[in-house]
């Protein structure tokens, strides 16, 4: 039974999520967007899965690359989830002005991060308009100390105490 996407549209909106940034290089060049939709898969083997839309620009780099970092931003990173939301012009670099760092792949994370992972593709299954993206966290560090940047009913918020 179908029914109209934007009823769907507003139960998700009750969801709330953390905010991160799936980045990748390619060429020499850092690719990266703003993503709600990633999770942990399995602990044990180490893998995690980020959802991408297809007609993103990351989404082909990072198939294409065969890597990905994630960067979990923090609640004084709301800025850097809007550059990388899109914010910025499709011709610009959303990395300007971004200071970043490697753990393994090469791939770029973001300083101030709450946590970072760099991952290796190990699986892509299409469906529709997305990809799942499945990635072997191949090494995970912790940041700096802080509270979440969340996502809740189209605004970002922050982690009360």
């Amino acid at each position: 039974m179908a029914f109209d996407q934007k009823q769907l549209r507003l139960v998700m909106r009750q969801w709330s999520t953390g905010v991160s940034v799936v980045s990748t290089l390619l060429n020499g060049k850092k690719h990266g967007m703003t993503v709600s939709s990633f999770t942990s898969v399995s602990i044990d083997p180490q893998i995690v899965v980020v959802s991408l839309m297809k007609i993103s620009r990351t989404h082909d780099f990072v198939i294409e690359a065969g890597f990905f970092g994630i960067t979990i931003l923090s609640d004084t990173q709301k800025f850097i989830s809007e550059i990388f939301a899109g914010q910025v012009a499709e011709s610009e670099n959303r990395f300007d002005g971004i200071n970043t760092f490697e753990i393994k792949s090469g791939s770029p994370l973001i300083f101030g991060g709450l946590a970072f992972m760099d991952c290796a593709v190990i699986d892509v299954i299409e469906f529709q308009s997305n990809s799942l993206i499945f990635g072997e966290v191949l090494a995970a560090e912790v940041g700096e100390t802080g509270k979440p940047l969340l996502y809740y009913n189209q605004h970002y918020h922050k982690l009360q105490e």
